[in-house]
């Protein structure tokens, strides 16, 4: 099949018309998507938008029709350079659509600072397309001055759908619409009169545009891959340890059959289906995530608080018919493989998946086309068995309930081992501080699907072993570490500690929960008080509260939480900080890619938001 020509090639500097507006301002070429016929285009101050073919102008052609324009009009046919009452109103106004694509996207601009900002764009009217009917040709100049009264109206606060609608209503032939924020456009309808071959090149499938590459890119695949399974292998030898230091050779390899148990194997099993049978009962709230690139929300049973309720009875119950749990202990590192080896199984099914999946339903991050890039990223965004969201389920239930089984475990293991009554200050402050971290993200299971690994990430190994494996065996080191290394407290530290706690956990869930609440419902009246940075998304970045302290103040409570979790360990060796120091590597790094999205998508918004806020985690103290 013949495909379509493109007219524009990408890195072309051409003429773009702005949407809900008859002007057009010089525009870089991204790329073209066949499937829906639209061209993404970048404006000088950062902003991504797509625009049909018609209303991109070449700007040799464009130049020369305006001065032809100009020369040809009479002196008594030259406006006057006067400006009406409402174009005055539009040009004071700070939130129109036009002023977000030539200034600063914040305040509005006097006049005479605004020319001289856009001494350099081209600003001409629009002419719409020759008509053969005169009736067509009156319908249009109707169009033109409606559209040009409602400009004045629009303001960036309106969400983007009416935005849209409203441009759309307004422009008649024209069908120019904001580019969304994470990418592909809805494809291209074939039109009644459009030929049968065009209507199927318009309904072809079309390559997702894939985002930049992270993580160290195809090369960092293969080391993540190796490293990540033998880091978590290194600490659970080396914390069995007499001497865990990280200085000393590295602990010798058991033997072989030493790192596979089959029992070890059906616990795992059952357990990650105990907790699968939890999440499909009909209990607790179905909650809607956040829009997908297609539009749609997808349905969440949002109900992990049952589910580790329902799990402590259970193991209460185990343990009153004679289990022992420090099973969990001596066998650590054969659970820790059993799980390993389901990870990766899960894995290569979510990659095989993937490849018959639609493009709307593969992440931007994770099509580089490259397998081993792709198979560790993960192509699919949101893989489910029917309603069962593999992702979600991985996320809120088996790793993070089994943290909290895997720190009782191992305060039963601490008891036994010293023959102690109840467990050391120690151990009861870390399973306290961690239980209380997951019981809370479990009680507000319904911000995870605001954050970063569902609404972006595709569901590969990176976050299928770092679900299942990492968390539950790297981030329960301290337990681990004080059963054979124990840290007596005194009264005081234990209550330094404790306060230390308490202050990191209330940043943490204040700044996450006003994060969250704007996200779903920007125009809540209890959010009337916050202060914003209009985008040319539709969208608005916070700048005052929590967010305007720092830019990632729920980074700052968790480093402080870490630091809690760190400090009953005392400071004899390094391994249990291990999560402090992992921690800091990981919010600088999800730091960085933070900013590179962000200033992708907002460009010069997110400029000035950075301007006005200026620390990234930790805010300077005066």
């Amino acid at each position: 099949m013949k495909m379509p020509t493109v007219k524009y090639q990408k890195g072309d500097t051409v003429m773009g018309r702005w949407p809900g507006s008859s002007l057009y301002y010089q525009v870089k070429v991204l790329g073209f998507d066949s499937k829906s016929q639209l061209y993404t285009v970048i404006y000088k101050d950062g902003t991504e938008l797509e625009l049909k073919e018609q209303d991109i102008k070449s700007v040799t052609g464009f130049q020369t029709r305006s001065r032809s324009r100009s020369r040809s009009r009479s002196p008594g046919r030259r406006r006057s350079r006067s400006r009406s009452p409402a174009r005055t109103t539009r040009r004071s106004s700070s939130r129109t659509a036009a002023a977000v694509a030539a200034t600063a996207i914040t305040e509005s601009t006097p006049s005479s600072r605004r020319d001289t900002r856009l001494k350099d764009t081209v600003e001409v009217r629009l002419s719409p397309v020759e008509q053969t009917k005169a009736a067509e040709n009156s319908s249009n100049n109707k169009h033109e001055k409606k559209e040009e009264n409602n400009t004045a109206s629009k303001v960036i606060e309106k969400s983007e759908a009416k935005v849209e609608a409203e441009s759309e209503k307004n422009q008649g032939p024209y069908n120019l619409r904001r580019r969304k924020a994470d990418g592909d456009a809805k494809p291209a309808e074939a039109k009644p009169d459009q030929p049968e071959k065009k209507a199927k090149e318009a309904a072809a499938p079309s390559t997702i545009p894939s985002a930049p590459l992270d993580f160290g890119g195809k090369i960092g695949a293969y080391f993540w891959l190796l490293f990540l399974p033998a880091w978590v292998l290194f600490v659970i030898l080396q914390g069995n340890l007499t001497d865990p230091s990280l200085f000393n050779a590295p602990p010798p390899l058991p033997p072989l059959d030493t790192f596979w148990d089959a029992q070890a194997l059906c616990f795992v099993i059952l357990w990650i289906l105990f907790q699968a049978l939890l999440y499909i009962l009909p209990v607790g709230k179905l909650s809607e995530g956040m829009p997908l690139r297609s539009g749609v929300r997808l349905k969440y049973r949002t109900n992990g608080f049952f589910a580790i309720m329902v799990s402590a009875i259970v193991v209460a119950v185990a343990l009153h018919q004679g289990a022992d749990l420090t099973y969990i202990h001596s066998h650590f590192l054969q659970l820790a493989t059993a799980t390993f080896i389901i990870s990766v199984l899960l894995s290569i099914y979510l990659y095989v998946r993937s490849r018959y999946a639609a493009s709307e339903e593969l992440a931007l991050g994770g099509n580089s086309g490259n397998v081993v890039y792709d198979f560790f990223k993960g192509r699919e965004l949101n893989p489910r068995i029917k309603n069962f969201d593999l992702k979600f389920f991985c996320e809120m239930r088996p790793g993070l309930i089994g943290w909290c089984l895997i720190n009782f475990a191992m305060a039963l293991a601490e008891m036994k081992k010293h023959n102690l009554d109840a467990p050391s200050y120690a151990m009861i402050l870390v399973n306290l501080f961690q239980l209380l971290y997951v019981v809370d993200g479990l009680w507000n299971e319904e911000a995870i699907l605001t954050t970063m690994d569902l609404m972006h990430d595709g569901f590969g190994f990176m976050l299928a072993f770092g679900d299942l494996v990492w968390v539950p065996f790297t981030y329960t080191l301290q337990a681990y570490y004080l059963v054979l290394h124990p840290n007596a407290l005194s009264l005081p530290a234990v209550i330094a500690i404790v306060t230390l706690k308490l202050i990191g956990f209330y940043i943490f869930r204040k700044s996450n929960s006003e994060k969250n609440a704007f996200r779903r419902n920007p125009s809540n009246p209890k959010l009337s008080h916050l202060k914003t940075i209009p985008t040319a998304t539709g969208k608005s970045l916070l700048v005052s509260g929590w967010w305007g302290v720092v830019r990632h103040p729920n980074y700052l409570g968790d480093l402080i939480m870490a630091l809690a979790w760190s400090l009953p360990c005392g400071f004899s060796h390094l391994l249990p900080w291990y999560y402090m120091i992992y921690f800091i590597i990981l919010l600088v790094h999800r730091d960085s890619r933070d900013m590179s999205e962000c200033r992708r998508k907002y460009g010069s918004a997110w400029d000035e938001y950075c301007r006005t806020v200026r620390y990234r985690i930790i805010p300077r103290v005066y």
